[in-house]
């Protein structure tokens, strides 16, 4: 069976954008592939973590994971710096990884703006810790959004690079997986950015752990335009927030966006957006619940993740020790 591998940072306010991007998605692979998911907390102090909020956040995603319907018996789910393969595999990445491929990573100019000397060195290696991520399993796929694939694609790098420099069929060029409506899900507030926690309005996207009064507001709040929505998705293109609702209600009611536009054409907003608010309700309404429950059990999360852990150790070991013997390295 293939096998898929895909991380989530755990810092906190798991929302709308993470649930249809990812978590969904990471569901409905969960019974066709072998699935391994990581809580990448050692990506997430590439920018400075307050320690007890990164430990809290770490269980409070693996509970949005669990309460999303990854199955913890089924698939592998565990925190990234629990398994020192990961680490150990990223050092001989940057070994095999080019200057000139980093620099070229378009996430890290985005993350370290202007004051990229005062980045982290771990920041600007990130890529190397994400390829070994994905290859220290020889993950065959991973689910990917558009602005992962950049990543994925230096991942195969390393790997044909790796296979060359020591003449080996060793690691598989992993291919990606990505998936159809609203994988990128834009802030309620500015349909041209990226829905994301970090941004300073809690109105800009609805958190896995908002109550049903609270989904309703920010959906009422909502940015929209005074036109009537179009009978055709083209017509939307200039008009991103109304883009944007619609593509989240045809990804939360798994249809196309060119039905949703079909269903709604020539309503306002006020009613469709009553209609998408008892949508979200009714999907995340019982995600959050459950969510709230298991982050009142951290015995229990605690126990998933150190059991997925050894089960990812048990995998990543022997890859680690083929590794080291074709690079040379004596384990005396």
């Amino acid at each position: 069976m293939d096998r898929i591998f895909s991380g989530i940072q755990p810092t906190g306010d798991l929302h709308l954008g993470n649930y249809l991007g990812a978590l969904r998605n990471w569901v409905a692979l969960q019974h066709k592939y072998e699935c391994i998911y990581c809580m990448v907390d050692m990506h997430a102090i590439t920018v400075w973590q307050d320690p007890k909020e990164l430990a809290a956040s770490t269980r409070e995603v693996t509970a949005g994971l669990i309460a999303a319907g990854l199955d913890p018996d089924h698939n592998v789910l565990f925190n990234q710096s629990a398994v020192p393969a990961h680490a150990e595999l990223a050092w001989v990445f940057n070994c095999v990884a080019r200057l000139g491929w980093l620099n070229r990573m378009t996430q890290f100019k985005e993350k370290a703006g202007k004051n990229k000397e005062n980045a982290s060195v771990g920041l600007y290696a990130y890529p190397n810790l994400m390829a070994a991520d994905i290859l220290v399993y020889k993950a065959t796929h991973v689910p990917v959004g558009e602005d992962q694939k950049q990543h994925l694609e230096l991942t195969r790098d390393i790997a044909q690079k790796f296979n060359n420099d020591y003449n080996q069929n060793f690691f598989p060029l992993t291919e990606p997986l990505i998936f159809g409506e609203a994988t990128r899900v834009m802030s309620l507030r500015d349909g041209n950015n990226k829905m994301s926690k970090s941004d300073p309005s809690e109105n800009s996207r609805i958190n896995m752990t908002d109550g049903l009064d609270d989904i309703s507001r920010k959906i009422r709040k909502a940015k929209t335009d005074p036109e009537p929505l179009p009978g055709d998705r083209k017509a939307l293109e200039s008009r991103p927030e109304a883009a944007n609702l619609i593509d989240i209600y045809a990804a939360l009611s798994d249809q196309s966006t060119a039905d949703v536009c079909s269903k709604f054409e020539g309503a306002q907003f006020s009613s469709f957006k009553e209609e998408l608010t008892e949508l979200a309700i009714s999907v995340l309404g019982p995600v959050g619940e459950e969510m709230a429950r298991l982050v009142k059990d951290p015995g229990y999360l605690d126990s998933v993740l150190r059991t997925g852990a050894e089960r990812a150790k048990a995998i990543a070991n022997p890859i680690l020790d083929d590794v080291y013997d074709i690079v040379g390295f004596l384990r005396p």
